[in-house]
């Protein structure tokens, strides 16, 4: 048994076939499926979804580069709140900061990283209101991301957890997360030729510090790579890393599983 840890079944891109998406990802052995939301639309429909389909869960929130579809009062918090307490949510996100891409239209870089900050900020102090963890969505050109993220986050040390998905980075920067009892999951990137990076993180990572996701329909794995991403692929990242480790892709299960049922506390 493996999930996804993170997939987008609410995106458009599934609107027609996500009856077969999710028997394709059963029938290749992804027993469960966690449904991200992006924004208020977006979260809901993850509810929905995870509402219909027993292998599926869901988180809600809204993703930094989504604040500025957002009203600057408090109902969009409330809104999430309320989305949050449905039985099949299992975490609050994807929610974080990001850098990299430019200021919407009308939006000047400082007011634009506030904003983030402010929805970041307002988002973890909900997910530890209701007991749960988050996942994390961070993306740079360089490192201030990285640094406000780590600030942002001191506080709320020992009252959540996070899972930083598609890790990209080293071992070292992984090992200042795990250190603070974080996750952090990886992608179909670390099937790419190129990532060395990726899958040294991914050889060292220990067992009780990483997931795995597809963030599909995005990041196809290699050998579909090119093609939509879907939680099917999950299996072919699992035997990649199980490969890089050295180790059966029921042993790097077994592992992942643990870290999957207490980060999103299933089973209790």
């Amino acid at each position: 048994m493996i999930t996804d840890t993170h997939c987008h079944l609410a995106s458009r891109q599934f609107n027609q076939d996500l009856d077969d998406v999710i028997e394709r990802a059963l029938s290749a052995g992804i027993a469960r499926m966690v449904t991200i939301g992006t924004d208020l639309e977006d979260s809901n429909r993850c509810v929905h979804i995870a509402s219909k389909y027993d292998p599926v869960y869901a988180a809600v929130g809204i993703h930094p580069c989504s604040v500025t579809e957002i009203s600057n009062d408090d109902d969009w918090l409330t809104k999430i709140r309320e989305l949050a307490t449905s039985k099949k949510v299992a975490a609050l996100g994807e929610i974080g900061l990001d850098y990299f891409h430019p200021p919407p239209e009308g939006w000047n870089q400082e007011h634009y990283r506030q904003k983030q900050i402010d929805f970041f900020e307002a988002q973890l102090e909900l997910a530890a209101e209701l007991g749960l963890n988050a996942v994390i969505h961070q993306r740079d050109k360089g490192d201030q991301c990285w640094t406000d993220i780590l600030r942002i986050m001191e506080p709320f040390h020992g009252r959540l957890r996070a899972v930083f998905h598609c890790f990209t980075h080293s071992w070292e920067e992984a090992e200042r997360l795990v250190s603070n009892g974080h996750l952090i999951s990886f992608t179909g990137i670390s099937t790419f030729p190129s990532a060395k990076q990726i899958q040294q993180c991914a050889l060292q990572a220990a067992d009780d510090c990483f997931m795995m996701e597809t963030d599909s329909p995005y990041l196809a794995p290699v050998p579909q790579r090119g093609k939509r991403c879907e939680p099917s692929h999950t299996l072919h990242t699992a035997q990649h890393i199980a490969e890089l480790r050295g180790v059966t892709i029921e042993e790097l299960a077994k592992a992942t599983e643990s870290n999957v049922d207490s980060f999103f506390r299933f089973g209790g």
